[in-house]
């Protein structure tokens, strides 16, 4: 029972993780109808910056922060990349991929092949029905429930989300209301960068990162954001819940080596499903 316990707030925190991911994704895909394969490098340079601003004496809230919005700057230039020209969708699909691949060559470059990590809250664990868990899942849950009840105000609230919102569903119209729509588009990918860039200064105390962590973790934030056909955030927090706990059991039960396996097949299960239904909409 402890076991399952553990596994279950563990599974629930990496979720969390993966839910701010998928988010990202979400919200990029909306507005630009770009699949952003990059989103695995905004964790990556998350967690990298932290690292490297902390090494420099700075304050660990202060790092993490000061990373956020570095990696949301980092955004922007991808999506100023991806974006900018009229650009065919299946192209700046490509250029995603190459953006993360350029993405992996600097973060070799800069900090090198060796995991990195760093310490998260400071304090003892604390025990939940007899299971140890670690203070940083707290870190992880208080934080991603704030960035999602923002997101929820921000969106249902104000003109900008409003704003963002039209541009998702309907461009054309959005434009003719004098929205941005081009500007919103690098809005989205800044919010998918700092996102990103949060979900890797959540999960490198936990778990090293590396130079290529991006493709697992863009592979789980994709399949978690697939779970809404990249529409729904809200069903992106399910899916990234969902693998989240899965990987998790996965990985207690079985072993750690598998849990990128079954995210792949979990993924495949997700996009016959997402087709088969697609089809089944059509013939309707």
């Amino acid at each position: 029972m402890t076991a399952f316990v553990e596994y279950l707030l563990t599974g629930v925190s990496r979720g969390l993780v993966f839910a701010l991911l998928a988010m990202g994704f979400v919200f990029i895909y909306r507005v630009t109808r770009v699949v952003n394969f990059a989103q695995g490098a905004f964790a990556v340079f998350g967690g990298f910056i932290t690292y490297s601003l902390l090494r420099a004496g700075m304050p660990q809230g202060i790092s993490e922060l000061l990373a956020v919005i570095a990696v949301a700057l980092i955004g922007l230039v991808f999506g100023i990349i991806t974006i900018v020209g009229e650009i065919p969708l299946l192209a700046s699909l490509v250029i995603t991929i190459g953006l993360s691949i350029l993405s992996e060559a600097i973060g070799m470059l800069i900090w090198g092949t060796t995991p990195i990590t760093y310490s998260g809250l400071a304090g003892h664990d604390f025990v939940i029905f007899g299971a140890f868990i670690q203070r940083q899942y707290l870190i992880i849950g208080i934080a991603s429930l704030a960035v999602f009840v923002g997101l929820v105000y921000v969106f249902g609230r104000t003109y900008f989300g409003k704003a963002m919102s039209a541009c998702a569903s309907n461009p054309y119209a959005a434009t003719l209301s004098g929205i941005n729509v081009k500007r919103m588009g690098f809005i989205a990918f800044m919010l998918g960068g700092a996102l990103g860039g949060l979900a890797g200064v959540l999960i490198t105390p936990l778990s090293p990162i590396t130079y290529n962590a991006d493709v697992s973790l863009a592979i789980t934030g994709f399949a978690a954001a697939i779970v809404g056909g990249l529409a729904s955030p809200g069903l992106a927090v399910v899916g990234g819940l969902v693998f989240g706990i899965v990987e998790q059991f996965v990985a207690g039960y079985w072993s750690p080596s598998n849990e990128t396996a079954v995210a792949l097949a979990l993924l495949v299960v997700l996009l016959l499903w997402q087709s088969r239904w697609v089809r089944l909409g059509g013939l309707e």
